[in-house]
């Protein structure tokens, strides 16, 4: 049981390894709205996590075996199949039932099946410590208004859960940073974005043994903060979005222990996407949408 888990895992992982790595070339492209992006980095979190089945001739793997195949000519009969590039992505690319070819390598996937589980068990309680802390450090917030509260435990302003999710802002907060404090955190709960974080957190936990998961999860996080900004200042003029610049750079001073662990993108860095946004015309946005339709299309298939 464990052995097949750990295999078909380790499977996911090659395959969704791919997704990321093409996603972090075309996130090289400055052009390209982060909003887009984190749209784009479902696609490695939802292979990661979901063995997804739909088939197709332009998936990307069909199209990486087409261009790594080789003929190869028998001359004498033999059970045994030599293990090719574009074999390898067709059986990371298949969910069938694993049926090992001796005890011996039973064994060894039965041992690295613990290994792993082991592994993810560990980390998800570590995120899970992490969380409650948190939570802890925000039990005594006091209402302010809405879902809006106020804590002297916490140094910058975060939101808080998925189903009934609340805005903790700390008590040293500037009245004047309030309307972008806000503008920020509720653009998150309108993305959902901490649902985002859970994926990416699931995934990390899943596929912890692969250090590309990591510097997936990473980038992820930062793309997410980034198209969060985006978004809330997208309405914003000139002199609004040095304002919020501003707010970023008073709110930023200090973060939870959470927060500090697996926080997004880098102040300097917000801020410069923040001052430098422009914003999409309706051309750009249909193309976009075009792109990243006929890019999942193309990643969430398997080999057909």
């Amino acid at each position: 049981m464990l052995g097949s888990m750990c295999y078909w895992i380790f499977n996911m992982s090659i395959v969704a390894s791919f997704m990321g790595l093409l996603v972090l070339l075309i996130r090289r492209i400055r052009s390209i709205p982060r909003r887009v992006l984190v749209f784009l980095w479902a696609i490695p979190f939802l292979r990661m996590c979901f063995p997804l089945g739909i088939n197709s001739k332009y998936s990307l793997m069909s199209l990486i075996s087409r261009f790594t195949m080789r003929t190869v000519t028998v001359y004498h009969p033999t059970d045994d199949i030599s293990m090719s590039f574009s074999n390898v992505l067709r059986q990371a690319d298949s969910y069938s039932p694993v049926t090992f070819k001796d005890v011996l390598q039973r064994n060894v996937f039965g041992i690295a099946g613990l290994i792993w589980l082991i592994g993810a068990i560990s980390i998800l309680l570590v995120l899970i410590t992490l969380y409650v802390a948190t939570m802890r450090e925000i039990r005594d917030a006091s209402l302010l208004s809405g879902n809006v509260y106020l804590s002297s435990k916490v140094g910058s302003p975060a939101v808080y859960g998925i189903l009934r999710p609340r805005i903790i802002l700390p008590e040293s907060y500037a009245d004047h940073d309030l309307k972008y404090i806000l503008r920020h955190e509720q653009t998150h709960i309108r993305r959902v974005d901490n649902l985002w974080r859970l994926l990416g957190f699931l995934a990390a936990a899943i596929h912890w043994f692969n250090p590309l998961t990591w510097v997936f999860l990473k980038a992820f996080l930062s793309d997410l903060e980034l198209a969060c900004d985006e978004s809330a200042v997208a309405a914003y003029s000139a002199e609004e979005r040095k304002d919020y610049a501003t707010a970023l750079l008073d709110s930023a001073k200090s973060r939870s222990l959470f927060v500090s662990a697996f926080g997004g993108a880098k102040v300097r860095t917000r801020i410069e996407n923040v001052l430098s946004y422009k914003k999409m015309t309706a051309i750009s946005t249909a193309g976009f949408t075009i792109l990243i339709l006929a890019i999942m299309y193309t990643l969430l298939t398997n080999a057909g």
